[in-house]
C-alpha cells in the first residue's frame, strides 16, 4: 500500500496530498506528529521532513515530485497541461519563484520576531512582490496558467493561504480582488476540503 507521512497544515504536505487525492491513488496517511517523528519515516527519509511518500517500492521526499508522479498515474483534468507548453514553462517559472523567493518572505513575514532586520510590514511588501505577479494572471483568468486548474495552481496556493492567514483582516484589505476570490474558491473547493480532513491518530 502507498504511505504519505504528512503533517496537516505543512504547505507542502497539503499540496502533496491534493495532486493525491485528485489522481485517486490507493494510499495510507500517516499524521506525522513534528515533534516526535516515526522512526519508519526517517528510516525511509533522513530528511526527517514531510510529506514523505513510499509508492511501488520507491520513496519520495520531494513535494513537486510526489505531485508530478501523481500525476503520471492519473491527471483526468490536464493539471499538467500535456499540450500547452507555454504554460508549462509558465507553471515551472511560477512554482521556482514559490519555492525559493516566495516562500523565504513568507517565512519572514510570519516568523517576523526571529528576523529582526527589518519589520513585518517589510516582509509583507516583500511576499506582495509575488502577490502581485498572481494577481496580474488572475485578471486575464480564473486560474492562473489555464482555464481550469492546474499544477501552479495547486502548488501555489497552499502558500498564498499561508501568507493571507497570518494576518486575515490585512490580507482582506489588500488591492488584490481577482486574487483573493482565487484563494477562497480553492480553500472552498471539495479538494481542499477533502485533504484537510483529520486523520485519526497513529497507535
Amino acid at each position: 500500500m502507498n504511505r504519505l507521512y504528512s503533517f496537516r497544515r505543512c504547505p507542502y504536505a497539503m499540496r502533496a496530498r491534493m495532486a493525491l487525492h485528485y489522481s485517486a491513488v490507493p494510499l495510507t496517511i500517516v499524521e506525522v506528529s513534528l515533534k516526535a517523528k516515526p522512526p519508519q519515516m526517517l528510516a525511509l527519509s533522513s530528511k526527517g521532513t514531510v510529506p514523505v511518500l513510499s509508492a511501488d517500492g520507491r520513496v519520495i521526499d520531494e513535494s513537486l515530485e510526489i505531485m508530478t508522479w501523481a500525476l503520471a498515474q492519473n491527471d483526468p483534468e490536464d493539471w499538467l497541461l500535456k499540450d500547452n507548453p507555454a504554460a508549462q514553462s509558465m507553471t515551472a517559472t511560477l512554482i521556482e519563484e514559490n519555492d525559493q523567493v516566495f516562500k523565504v518572505s513568507l517565512n519572514r513575514y510570519k516568523y517576523a520576531e526571529r528576523y529582526p532586520e527589518h519589520s513585518r510590514e517589510h516582509y509583507r511588501a516583500e511576499g506582495e512582490v509575488f502577490l502581485r505577479k498572481l494577481d496580474d494572471l488572475l485578471q486575464q483568468q480564473r486560474y492562473l496558467v489555464a482555464d481550469h486548474p492546474s499544477l501552479a495552481d495547486i502548488a501555489l496556493m497552499p502558500f498564498v493561504r499561508q501568507f493571507a492567514h497570518v494576518d486575515r483582516d490585512g490580507f482582506a484589505q489588500l488591492p488584490y480582488r481577482p486574487l483573493q476570490a482565487w484563494l477562497a474558491g480553492m480553500i472552498e473547493s471539495a479538494l481542499f476540503t477533502a485533504i484537510m480532513a483529520k486523520q485519526p491518530e497513529p497507535h
